[in-house]
């Protein structure tokens, strides 16, 4: 039998903590300040000196950035070649052709769901939504696909599936992995796994919802929607046929012109650009909207042959998501160069310093978070108290119950997925990934239980809770708002399919790991 771990104020007020982290997250406010907070009374209580509790509240922060800056600068060049691509209208271009194929509602929302999850892998939901949401949406809506489809099509795949597992930038397994203490590969891999479950019973269930409602294609659709009418009126329907009939508006197809007249227009305004250069700069934009999915293709392709075979070096924790970023730093540049002349020294630096920036304001309310829970790790307490042998708060308070627990996997992995769905009510999903890490790391230990699989549930349910699918004051609102679609009947609407797939992952991820 374990010998019992003497628990000191220090732990209480690392209980204590992490319980005031709760309450705030349940009440969707920010979790800064109570992490903050409890950072400052754990470390004055355990060392008893007022200056190394105010040191500690930096070097907290200091440790987490440390063990997530990589996390951020993957966010930064990502977001820094999204900018380079936007001048050039390449961005556009590179879902465009997925217009074509949508020739019923049904393929519609396999299109929508299929284009948003690869943007959303490579470029995160945040911008995937507003591209989608732009050229895609009406077109699911003139091929008969309700306005709520498209709505839970893009949530599923964009804010569920593909932020869920995060598996080419890694942010969210990086986070838990580092709260763990496991590899970042085992996490990421466990977590595409699961959401991979996930995404496709909450796809299914949701269109076994709405499929009655999906109708004939029809360009005037197009225009119903538009004016916030209903879809599924007839009487509206032929209403609008008849008005078109009376005065030209234009097909959908024309639509896509405008969407690229809309880009000329755009780049005759940029100041970066000279007008005289915009033939060439056409060609470049369709020469960058074929290299782009090509390189990270290939890629992906690389990490799989490198995965499963001998032929190639197996790329080692975080070196996926460094090739990532590095393909796109030196795809920047080009792009850069192509979009804007001699102007590219300056244009790609402002790109960098806008990617980081966004990647600061995305993630930076982290760090301090991050840097609570880190305490609950001797190895990172030590670096965060100043001292050599500091305890792990949360791995001695987890050990002190520990013949409490269920010696059970399932009660685990349910656990973990409820305290996901619980930090992720903030509407972040990510700053309850220390939170959940670290517990997996904890709680795994004790009842033997696979750390990485524990770890990938409670992201599971961070992520697809706060992510954008579950509760209203998420990015679900950009979702709403682009489907035109009330967000609380998209919630409403979303709720069933996406608990019974975290559900089901659950299960399926603690049985076969």
């Amino acid at each position: 039998m374990t010998e019992a771990i003497p628990l000191t104020l220090a732990h209480w007020l690392y209980l204590a903590g992490m319980l005031a982290i709760f309450v705030t997250m349940i009440f969707r406010t920010t979790v800064v300040v109570p992490a903050i907070a409890a950072t400052f009374l754990v470390a004055l209580a355990y060392t008893g000196s007022l200056t190394t509790a105010f040191t500690a509240l930096f070097n907290a922060s200091i440790t987490a950035a440390g063990e997530l800056f990589n996390i951020f600068l993957i966010i930064a060049m990502m977001t820094a070649l999204l900018g380079s691509l936007r001048h050039l209208g390449s961005d556009l271009k590179m879902i465009m052709p997925f217009q074509k194929v949508m020739s019923n509602g049904h393929i519609a929302y396999i299109v929508l769901a299929g284009v948003t999850y690869v943007i959303s892998l490579f470029f995160w939901p945040t911008p995937a939504v507003p591209l989608v949401g732009a050229i895609l949406i009406p077109a699911a809506i003139a091929a008969g696909l309700p306005a709520m489809g498209a709505a839970v099509a893009i949530a599923i795949a964009g804010q569920g599936m593909a932020l869920s597992s995060d598996y080419i930038i890694q942010v969210a397994p990086g986070i838990s992995a580092g709260a763990a203490g496991v590899d970042v590969g085992l996490v990421a891999d466990r977590a595409f796994v699961l959401s991979l479950i996930t995404g496709a019973i909450a796809m299914l269930i949701a269109y076994l919802g709405f499929r009655k409602n999906i109708m004939q294609p029809d360009q005037a659709r197009v225009q119903i929607w538009e004016k916030g009418e209903s879809l599924e009126c007839p009487e509206t329907l032929e209403k609008q046929k008849a008005s078109n009939r009376n005065r030209h508006m234009g097909s959908f197809s024309n639509k896509a012109q405008l969407a690229q007249a809309g880009s000329k227009i755009e780049h005759e305004n940029d100041p970066n650009i000279d007008v005289s250069t915009l033939p060439a700069l056409e060609r470049w934009s369709n020469v960058f909207a074929i290299l782009v999915p090509v390189a990270f293709l290939a890629i992906i392709t690389y990490m799989v042959i490198a995965k499963y075979t001998d032929a190639l070096p197996t790329l080692q924790g975080g070196d996926g998501a460094a090739l990532v970023g590095g393909v796109a730093a030196f795809i920047l540049l080009f792009a850069t160069f192509a979009g804007t002349g001699r102007k590219c020294l300056t244009v790609a630096a402002d790109h960098v310093t806008d990617g980081l920036v966004f990647a600061f304001k995305a993630m930076g309310a982290v760090l301090p978070i991050a840097g609570f829970f880190f305490m609950g790790n001797s190895e990172t307490a030590s670096a965060i108290l100043g001292v050599s042998d500091a305890p792990g708060f949360l791995f001695d308070l987890v050990q002190s119950v520990q013949h409490l627990i269920p010696q059970n996997a399932l009660f685990m992995g349910i656990g973990l997925l409820l305290i996901g769905m619980v930090t992720g009510a903030d509407g972040s999903g990510f700053s309850g990934l220390p939170l959940t890490g670290a517990l997996a790391g904890a709680l795994g230990q004790t009842v033997n239980t696979d750390v990485a699989t524990l770890a990938s549930i409670g992201q599971m349910g961070a992520i697809w809770t706060g992510g954008g699918t579950l509760v209203a004051w998420s990015s679900l609102i950009a979702v709403a708002g682009f489907a035109r679609v009330p967000v609380l009947d998209a919630v409403r609407a979303l709720f069933i399919p996406v608990v019974c797939g975290l559900l089901i992952s659950t299960v399926i991820g603690v049985t076969i790991w």
